[in-house]
């Protein structure tokens, strides 16, 4: 009876889970095992992550409207609240967006909002 050392398809797989593990700490990127348990929670932690980057944006595109409508004295609420009774629907983002790179605009889409 021979041994089975398994073959090219055993150590492709584990190379795939090595490569992943490149740049982890210490024995986590050199010891298959250890690899295995670092790369499935890197991959967990990644999943968790793409979801907070979108609450993160969400919050900064806040931020920005907010600073820029306080400039133009208006609230941010009271912007939304705005924009939404006169049906202009541009979202946060783009609102963002308008507020850094036109603040001249974003000054006339505020007195809509304003009511003037």
């Amino acid at each position: 009876m021979a041994r089975v050392k398994r073959g090219f398809k055993a150590r492709r797989r584990r190379n795939k889970i090595l490569k992943r593990a490149k740049g982890f700490f210490g024995s986590r990127s050199k010891m298959y095992k250890r690899a295995v348990t670092a790369v499935f929670h890197a991959q967990m932690d990644s999943y968790i992550g793409r979801r907070l980057r979108k609450r993160d944006m969400r919050k900064l595109w806040i931020t920005r409207i907010n600073a820029a409508a306080k400039m133009n004295g208006i609230s941010y609420s009271k912007m939304i609240g705005g924009l939404k009774s006169n049906s202009i629907e541009l979202n946060r983002k783009i609102l963002s967006e308008i507020a850094i790179e036109d603040p001249s605009g974003f000054a006339a889409i505020a007195s809509i909002a304003r009511g003037k």
